[in-house]
């Protein structure tokens, strides 16, 4: 695999963005080139539902289905069937759900992709969110610090046959070192170096940090979002990620 190719797999751009579907498929024609997935959250995939993953899927773009299930084992592994019918590439639930959550969801997911023949989405379990630090945890009743409890759960989730987590790039290290080197690991709140600033995401990393502790996909929104030339903006995130990738 060649930098170019290498940097753009990794790179997933979170899609919530638009105020109709048009404009949001402008966003895909424009970053399919230089982008390896998008991320469709709550706020796209409420506002347009199934559909929206199909007009992607359409262009030839892969999908990250970012609706983090969180509810009884037997709700969440029918969803998660539902979402492996809309032929997504990753979905993730919330390891907070607990292991029969995540465990039923595995093998509902399983049996759905072998019956009706359909490719097997990679199924992500989101540990602690990137909003929250060890002082929000504390106010939440956890006596543990973030990156103790995300290797909590991450490894739940592994021993629960989930193919990785979502996590903060901070705890990254820490869950490699836990979890091994063939489980999944996705870093949301990637900022460009000379961008991070204050906002909702309070355990930030750039993309060359990201990968270097061990990342296997980053997310990036505002910074591609906001810039003059998102595509620009795009391709040096790419160059960052391949600089990670040659830190290794």
């Amino acid at each position: 695999m060649n930098s170019i190719s290498s940097g753009k797999k990794r790179l997933i751009f979170a899609l919530d963005i638009g105020n109709n579907l048009e404009s949001i498929l402008e966003w895909v024609s424009l970053l399919k080139d230089h982008v390896g997935m998008f991320k469709v959250g709550k706020e796209a995939f409420t506002r347009f539902g199934p559909l929206l993953i199909k007009e992607i899927s359409d262009l030839g773009a892969a999908v990250f289905l970012d609706l983090k299930f969180h509810d009884i084992p037997n709700t969440v592994a029918r969803a998660a069937e539902a979402a492996v019918r809309l032929k997504v590439s990753m979905l993730n639930v919330h390891a907070l759900g607990g292991y029969e959550m995540m465990n039923r969801t595995a093998e509902a997911v399983r049996m759905i992709s072998q019956k009706e023949k359909i490719p097997h989405p990679d199924i992500l379990a989101v540990t602690v969110l990137t909003s929250l630090d060890d002082s929000d945890l504390k106010t939440l009743g956890f006596n543990c610090t973030a990156d103790i409890l995300a290797g909590r759960l991450a490894k739940m989730a592994q021993n629960a046959g989930l193919s990785g987590v979502v996590a903060s790039a901070q705890d990254v290290r820490t869950l490699r070192n836990i979890c091994g080197k063939n489980f999944i690991i996705v870093t949301p709140g990637i900022r460009v170096a000379e961008e991070i600033r204050e906002d909702d995401q309070k355990r930030t990393m750039t993309a060359k940090e990201a990968i270097k502790a061990g990342a296997d996909f980053i997310v990036v929104g505002r910074p591609i979002r906001t810039a003059d030339d998102p595509v620009a903006m795009a391709e040096k995130i790419n160059a960052e990620i391949n600089e990670g990738l040659a830190a290794l």
